[in-house]
C-alpha cells in the first residue's frame, strides 16, 4: 500500500507529538511540528522533520490557535494535521477549518465530534439506539423541573456538565438537601471551563470500575474493537493506570461490552479512533462517554494487539479501508500503563517545576517508555503535569506488575519531584496486585501517597551531603582558623 501522506503536521507537543512522530518516521511521512518558545528544548522538535514556532498569549494559548495552526500547515506544504490529544483534538470547529483549508483532519468528522461532544447529546443518542445508560435526569429536557426530577434519580448521584470532560466540574451528591448548592456550584464550574453551564445528573454507582473499548472505523461501513482497557486507577477523575486485559471481566462480558461499544460508534457512523467509555459495578455497566480522538492509554492497546493504532488513524483517514476484520484482531498477554507526573503525592498530587539534570529512561523486554521531555529541558506549570508514560507487557497479568516494578525503579529523572515511587508502593500494594479496584482506590488508601519514612541515619547522612554541598559551608569547612594561620610554615 502506498503511504497515506508524504508530509504531516502534528498540532500537538510532549510525548504524543513524539510518539505520532515516530509513526510518521516508520511509514516514510515527513513531519512538521509546532511548538512555543517553552517547548524549543523538546524532543518532538528535534525529532521532527520541519518544526514551526507559534505564538500565543500563554503556551496553552499558542496550542489552541487554530488559524495559526492551519497556516503553519499550508506553508510547510503539509497535506493533513493530527491532533493528538487534548488541545484542539475534539473541536469540531478546527476539524471543519482543516477541511476548509484544503487538509485533511486525522480524526473523526465534525459531526461525530459534535454529536459525542456534547454528553447529553451523546447519552440521548445511546440510549435512542437501546444501548444501556444510567437513570439520569437532563436539565435541556425541561430546565424548570430539573432539580425536582434530579432529586429523584436519588442518591448518590452524579453531577455533570454538558460539555464536560476531564473531571471538570463534576459533582457528587450523596445528601439531597444539599442538591440545590451543588448544582448551582457544578453550573458554575461548567461555565467557567467550557462557556456552558447546562447540566445532567445520573445515578452514580458507588465505587465502580471504569471500562473503556477501543474502536476504529473506516468511513466505508466498516467498525471494530479492539477490546477493552480498565482505567480503574484515578485520582480526581483523572486517570494514572491503566492496563488490559481488565481483570473484573469474564469472557462473556467482555464480548458484551467490547461488541456494544462496536455497535454504538456503528450507530453513530463513527470514522477513525475512538474510545467508549462505560462505568461497571454490581454487575451491570452502563455507557458513560465517548472520547472522539486518539487516548493516552492506548499503548497498552497497541501492545496486546499488534496494531499501530497511529498508522491506522492515518490510513482511514487518506480514504482507506481497514485491513482486517473483527476476527482477525487477537490480543496476546497484558499490558499496563503507568503516567508518570511531575507531581508530589504526599502533597495532595500537587504540580512540581524545575528543570531535568538527568534523565535515565528504562529499557528491556517488554518495556515501553513514550516520553517527551530530555535532559536540560525546563518542567514548567503552563502544561499538564505528566511527563512521560511507562507501558509493560507481559504474558500475564503477575509478569506485568513485576516488570513494572523493575522498570519504575529503573526510571530516573532529577530536577523535580515525580510520583514515580508512589507508582512503585502502587503496584506492590496487595489489592492492586490481586485486580481488587475502582475509581475511589485512591481516596480509599491515602497512605499510598506517603513516603515510606527515612531510617535516622540515613536521614542524618543526607542532610550532611547536602549541606556540604552548599558553598558557604564548604568554604568555611575549608577555611584556615585564624590562630593557625598566624603560625606561619613550621615543623613539628
Amino acid at each position: 500500500m502506498t503511504k497515506p501522506f508524504s508530509r504531516v503536521l502534528i498540532a500537538n507537543r510532549g510525548e504524543i507529538a513524539v510518539r505520532i512522530a515516530n509513526t510518521l518516521r516508520k511509514l516514510g511521512i515527513e513531519s512538521v511540528v509546532v511548538y512555543h518558545p517553552a517547548d524549543r528544548l523538546s524532543p518532538a522538535v528535534a525529532l521532527a522533520d520541519r518544526a514551526v514556532e507559534i505564538t500565543g498569549t500563554t503556551p496553552v494559548a499558542a496550542y489552541l490557535d487554530g488559524e495559526q495552526i492551519i497556516a503553519a500547515a499550508r506553508e510547510s506544504g503539509a497535506e493533513a494535521i493530527h491532533p493528538g490529544y487534548g488541545f484542539l483534538s475534539e473541536n469540531a470547529g478546527f476539524a471543519r477549518a482543516v477541511a476548509a483549508a484544503g487538509l485533511t483532519f486525522v480524526g473523526p468528522t465534525p459531526e461525530a465530534i459534535e454529536l459525542m461532544g456534547d454528553k447529553v447529546r451523546a447519552r440521548a443518542f445511546v440510549e435512542k439506539h437501546g444501548f444501556p445508560v444510567a437513570p439520569s435526569a437532563i436539565e435541556d429536557d425541561d430546565p424548570a423541573t430539573f432539580v425536582e426530577r434530579a432529586r429523584r434519580v436519588g442518591a448518590p448521584l452524579l453531577i455533570k456538565p454538558s460539555a464536560g470532560g476531564g473531571g471538570k466540574g463534576m459533582r457528587i451528591v450523596r445528601d439531597l438537601s444539599v442538591l440545590d448548592e451543588e448544582i448551582e456550584r457544578a453550573r458554575s464550574e461548567g461555565q467557567r471551563y467550557f462557556g456552558d453551564g447546562r447540566l445532567y445528573v445520573e445515578r452514580y454507582v458507588e465505587n465502580p470500575r471504569h471500562i473503556e473499548v477501543q474502536v476504529l472505523g473506516d468511513g466505508h461501513g466498516n467498525v471494530v474493537h479492539l477490546f477493552e482497557r480498565e482505567c480503574s486507577v484515578q485520582r480526581r477523575f483523572q486517570k494514572i493506570v491503566e492496563e488490559t486485559p481488565s481483570p473484573a471481566l469474564t469472557a462473556q462480558l467482555r464480548e458484551v461490552i467490547c461488541e456494544t461499544a462496536a455497535g454504538i460508534a456503528r450507530a453513530a457512523g463513527y470514522r477513525n479512533a475512538g474510545t467508549v467509555e462505560f462505568i461497571y459495578g454490581n454487575g451491570e455497566f452502563f455507557f458513560l462517554e465517548m472520547n472522539t480522538r486518539l487516548q493516552v492509554e492506548h499503548p497498552v492497546t497497541e501492545m496486546v494487539t499488534g496494531v499501530d493504532l497511529v498508522a491506522e488513524q492515518l490510513k482511514v483517514a487518506a480514504g482507506h479501508a481497514l485491513p482486517f476484520i473483527q476476527e482477525q484482531i487477537a490480543t496476546r498477554g497484558h499490558a499496563i500503563e503507568y503516567r508518570i507526573y511531575a507531581e508530589s503525592p504526599a502533597r495532595g498530587f500537587t504540580p512540581t517545576t524545575g528543570k531535568v539534570l538527568r534523565l535515565g529512561l528504562p529499557e528491556g523486554e517488554g518495556i515501553r517508555v513514550d516520553s517527551g521531555i530530555r535532559e536540560g529541558q525546563p518542567v514548567t506549570s503552563a502544561f499538564d503535569p505528566m511527563l512521560a508514560k511507562l507501558i509493560v507487557h507481559g504474558p500475564n497479568r503477575a509478569e506485568a506488575i513485576a516488570r513494572a516494578d523493575a522498570a519504575l525503579r529503573d526510571f530516573a529523572l532529577l530536577g523535580c519531584e515525580t510520583n514515580v515511587e508512589f507508582l512503585r508502593r502502587l503496584n506492590s500494594d496487595p489489592a492492586f496486585k490481586a485486580g481488587d479496584v475502582h475509581t475511589g482506590f485512591l481516596d480509599a488508601n491515602p497512605a499510598l501517597a506517603e513516603p515510606a519514612a527515612l531510617p535516622d541515619e540515613t536521614l542524618r547522612r543526607l542532610l550532611a551531603a547536602a549541606a556540604l554541598s552548599m558553598r558557604p559551608v564548604r568554604d568555611a569547612a575549608d577555611a584556615i582558623p585564624e590562630l593557625q594561620a598566624a603560625m606561619g610554615a613550621w615543623r613539628n
